[in-house]
């Protein structure tokens, strides 16, 4: 169908932008040719100038061969197909969602199941999760009548199951933490006093936490509760939403566990917990696109008992490439297939632009807040 149909007309959209030194959109062939000769010809003078200075650029490219090349194709195959049914399962719970807070709104499963995969390949590359706010304003184009409030107050909807489930593997991982039960569990028979102390103090920082984002949260709940409208049905929620999440969740173990045996690293519950737990440890504090960086070393910390950091890195780093390389198609198809490439082309990049705008203005909210408290103090 077309960009129209989804309640975004493509005569709507200002014409994309062109970049001259860019060959895409060039009307002359000969131009685009010579443009793309000319960024290869600049892509080898730049790794010639690095090697000149020290930096062995073929070394890397080919230890990332090698990180790619280490597992098998069948397990890369077995890998996507699970993130294939990771992302459909996920785009189902919003479907619902979404359905619930906009009834009268035409909307399919494959416009909001491209507007995801769209946003979750984005967050592959690009930094500040900004492809979670291009998939937000997507939804907001795509259905009509919809707001940002209220597309945003689906997403806290969304979240409750995964904010729960990532609850659960700190827990396991904290409970689990040098290893054994019984171990902390001495501690608390030894230091009695201190323990009801600390939990006591925990309770107390919990109790505040709660008062304090509650009121930044109440204000913007009021005006996105539209999104949240299926929660009034807990039935409807527990059967499209929570269900679908899990299933989604499940899948995305398996594509762990699929990877660490491709790579050779034992599979365990411990092991698959400790990649997820460090994952998401990894993605709050890292400001790279998807994490990188801070994934590898985060992995190789986790996997420390069952292999050598070498063996963990490369399965972090291979990992990480394939999942990446696989959302952009799935994405790439989908994004066509649900709008066109004309449509789709220009509904992700105004929502990437929109993106932009809205981190950029949360970030000058929070440094005018920031202004302000210091100058109260």
């Amino acid at each position: 169908m077309g960009a129209s149909s989804a309640g975004v007309g493509v005569g709507e959209l200002p014409a994309a932008r062109r970049w001259r030194a860019l060959p895409f959109g060039d009307p002359s062939r000969p131009r685009r040719l010579g443009k793309v000769a000319a960024w290869l010809a600049g892509v080898v003078v730049v790794v010639f100038l690095l090697h000149l200075l020290g930096v062995d650029v073929r070394g890397w490219l080919s230890s990332l061969w090698d990180a790619l090349t280490e597992i098998s194709a069948g397990y890369l195959i077995a890998g996507w197909a699970v993130q294939a049914i990771q992302t459909t399962l996920t785009a189902v719970g919003w479907y619902f969602i979404l359905r619930a807070g906009f009834p009268n709104a035409p909307l399919s499963y494959l416009q909001v199941l491209a507007a995801y995969a769209a946003g979750i390949a984005l967050n592959g590359f690009l930094p500040a999760n900004i492809g979670t706010f291009v998939m937000l304003l997507m939804f907001v184009a795509i259905i009509p009548g919809a707001n940002f409030p209220g597309v945003l107050g689906g997403m806290v909807v969304q979240k409750i199951f995964f904010t729960a489930v990532g609850t659960f593997v700190y827990l396991y991982l904290f409970i689990s933490v040098s290893g054994s039960l019984e171990l902390q569990l001495g501690f608390v028979d030894d230091h009695p006093g201190l323990t009801v102390l600390i939990l006591a103090g925990g309770g107390f920082l919990v109790f505040l936490l709660v008062r304090i984002f509650w009121r930044k949260l109440r204000g913007l709940w009021m005006k996105a509760k539209q999104g949240g409208a299926i929660l009034a049905r807990p039935r409807d929620y527990f059967i499209k939403v929570f269900l679908p999440s899990l299933g989604a969740w499940i899948a995305k173990l398996g594509v762990t566990a699929i990877f660490l045996a491709g790579y050779g690293i034992p599979v365990t519950f411990h092991s698959i917990m400790s990649v997820i737990g460090g994952n998401s440890l990894a993605n709050t504090v890292s400001a790279t696109p998807g994490g990188v960086g801070i994934n590898q070393a985060v992995n190789a910390l986790a996997l420390d008992n069952y292999t050598d950091p070498a063996t963990a890195t490369a399965y972090s780093l291979g990992q990480q490439l394939a999942i990446t390389a696989f959302n952009i198609v799935f994405a790439t198809v989908l994004v066509v297939w649900a709008f066109g490439w004309s449509g789709g082309k220009l509904l992700v990049q105004e929502s990437y632009v929109g993106a932009k705008a809205q981190v950029s203005e949360q970030k000058e909210k929070r440094a005018e807040r920031k202004a302000a408290k210091e100058d109260d103090d």
